[in-house]
C-alpha cells in the first residue's frame, strides 16, 4: 500500500495517470532493470492470486451461510474479511495485470484513483477485521461467561459495521492529500509516502502497528490460558479450552501470522524511509517490489488456511465443489441427450 519513493526527477507520477497516456518510465523492461522473466513472474503471481482469491473467498462466504456449524458470531468477521480480500481481486488486481502487460498505466486517472482507493479499503479492512477476529476469540476463550452477551447477533453486526466505518474513515484522507498515485515499479496505483513523511508514519502506526499490537495482546493472553489449562494449573472454576475451540483459535492465529508476515516488509520499508528518507536509496529495488507482491499474495491465503486447518470449512468446501461438479456434469449429459441436427449435406447424399 505504500510507495517508497517517487520516480527519478523529471518523471511525474501525475503524467502517468492521465487518460490515454502509456507510461514507459520507472522500472520498464526497456531499461534493463526489469528483465522479461521478472515481468512474467509478477504476472503469473498476480494471476494465481486473483484466481485463488476469487474462488477461495467465495467458498468461504458460501460455506459460512450453508453450514450451520459455521454460522457463528465470530465467523461474521471471517465473511467480512473474505469480502475485503475479494475487493482487490475483482478490480485493482486486474488493472495491475493490465499495467504489467502494457508496461505502464493505460486505464486513465479515474481508474487509477478508484483502484488505489479500493486497494486501501481492502488492506485496512483486512487488518481491522483480523483485529475483530482476535478480540472475538479473546472474549470467547478468556471471558466465556460474558461472550454471549458481548457477541449477540445484533452486537456482532454492529461490530462488523464499525469495522467498515473505521476503514472508510481511515482511507478517506488519502483523497484530500492526493497520496494515491501510480508507481511504475509495482505497476500499481497506491499510497505514495513521498507526499508527507509525517502522514506516512501516522498511516503505518495506525493502520498496521497499532492493530498488530492489539491482536498480539489478544492471542498472547489466549496462549497463556491454553498453556495453563494444559498444565492443569488453573482451578476448575476457570474457563476450559475445548479441542475444537483450540483449533478454531489456531486457525485464526495462523491467518494473523500470515498477514503480518506478508505485510510487515512493505510497512517497515515505508516506515523506515519516512523516518529517514536518505535510507530510501539503500533499499534494493527488488526488495521493494517483492514486498508489494508478497502483500498482494496474502489476499488469497486465508481461504486455504481455513480449508487446511478447520474441519467444518474443509467439509463444506468438498460439498460445494462436488455439488458444482455434479451440476456441471448433469448439464453436459442433458445436452448430449439431444441429437444433433443432420447437416444439409448429409440429407442430400444420404441415399
Amino acid at each position: 500500500m505504500y510507495a517508497k519513493q517517487p520516480p527519478p526527477p523529471g518523471e511525474s507520477l501525475h503524467i502517468c495517470c492521465t487518460p490515454g497516456h502509456i507510461l514507459s518510465a520507472g522500472l520498464g523492461r526497456e531499461d534493463g532493470l526489469y528483465p522479461t522473466w521478472v515481468v512474467i513472474m509478477l504476472a503469473v503471481i498476480l494471476i494465481v492470486t486473483i484466481i485463488v482469491d476469487i474462488l477461495g473467498n467465495l467458498l468461504v462466504i458460501v460455506s459460512v451461510f450453508k453450514n450451520k456449524n459455521l454460522r457463528k458470531a465470530g465467523n461474521a468477521f471471517v465473511v467480512s474479511l473474505a469480502i475485503a480480500d475479494l475487493l482487490v481481486a475483482f478490480y485493482p488486481y486486474p488493472l495491475v495485470l493490465i499495467a504489467i502487460f502494457h508496461d505502464g498505466w493505460v486505464m486513465g486517472h479515474l481508474h487509477c484513483q478508484v483502484s488505489g482507493f479500493l486497494m486501501g479499503i481492502s488492506v485496512i479492512g483486512s487488518i481491522f477485521n483480523i483485529t475483530g477476529i482476535a478480540i472475538n476469540r479473546y472474549c470467547y476463550i478468556c471471558h466465556s461467561l460474558k461472550y454471549d452477551k458481548l457477541f449477540s447477533g445484533a452486537n456482532t453486526m454492529c461490530y462488523v459495521g464499525l469495522v467498515w466505518a473505521l476503514t472508510l474513515l481511515a482511507i478517506v484522507p488519502n483523497l484530500f492529500v492526493e497520496s494515491l498515485q501510480y508507481d511504475p515499479r509495482v505497476y500499481s496505483c497506491t499510497f505514495a509516502q513521498s507526499v508527507s513523511a509525517l502522514y506516512t508514519i501516522a498511516v503505518v502506526v495506525i493502520h498496521f502497528f497499532l492493530p498488530i499490537t492489539i491482536v498480539s495482546y489478544c492471542y498472547l493472553r489466549i496462549w497463556v490460558l491454553v498453556i495453563q489449562v494444559r498444565r492443569r494449573v488453573k482451578p476448575d472454576t476457570q474457563p476450559k479450552v475445548k479441542s475444537h475451540d483450540f483449533w478454531n483459535f489456531l486457525t485464526m492465529f495462523m491467518v494473523f501470522v500470515l498477514f503480518a508476515v506478508c505485510w510487515a516488509p512493505l510497512n517497515f520499508i515505508g516506515f523506515t524511509v519516512a523516518v529517514q528518507p536518505t535510507l530510501g536509496s539503500l533499499i534494493p529495488e527488488w526488495l521493494f517490489t517483492a514486498s508489494y507482491f508478497l502483500a498482494y499474495f496474502n489476499s488469497c491465503l486465508n481461504a486455504v488456511v481455513y480449508g487446511a486447518m478447520n474441519h467444518n470449512f474443509r467439509k463444506e468446501y468438498k460439498r460445494i465443489i462436488l455439488t458444482v461438479l455434479q451440476l456441471t456434469d448433469g448439464r453436459r449429459k442433458k445436452k448430449s441427450k439431444f441429437p444433433t441436427t443432420p447437416s444439409l449435406k448429409n440429407n442430400l447424399f444420404s441415399d
